[in-house]
């Protein structure tokens, strides 16, 4: 073979260079959709709000109000405790299997008061959307 042919040979990339890229991509097709078949991508950014929470008892009332953080979606919180409907001030709700639903969306700056607490009565305020809930905030009455 001359000089000549080997500098104007058009074929550039070995064999094995072509093997080592159709199997890397293989591999990273494979877990890719391996991922999703398995379901672990199915939380992916699907978290709980993320709130901040003041909880001022009086008397026989608790105050719940929103200082900051994510708004709560209509109908996915919750009031827990010895409460009902009627004893819910400042926000639309309604009784639902056995928990006060809020059917209003929870955002920064509002506040609801659970009246008719009795002494020594914890009521808590939970994100409920089906398939995750946790306890945002929580009060005992006086």
């Amino acid at each position: 073979m001359t000089i000549k042919t080997l500098l104007t040979e058009e074929r550039a990339v070995s064999p094995v260079i072509g093997v080592i890229l159709m199997v890397a991509i293989t591999v990273i097709l494979a877990a890719v959709i391996g991922t999703f078949v398995i379901g672990l991508g199915d939380g992916v950014g699907d978290t709980t709000p993320q709130a901040s929470f003041d909880v001022e008892p009086e008397g026989d009332n608790i105050t719940f109000t929103h200082r900051s953080g994510d708004s709560i979606p209509v109908n996915q919180s919750y009031i827990v405790g010895d409460v009902s409907e009627s004893d819910i001030n400042g926000i639309n709700a309604t009784d639902v299997d056995g928990r006060v639903q809020i059917n209003e969306k929870l955002t920064a700056g509002e506040s609801l008061r659970v009246g008719n607490v009795s002494s020594g009565e914890t009521v808590s305020l939970v994100f409920d959307d089906g398939d995750r809930s946790t306890t945002l905030a929580s009060g005992e009455s006086e």
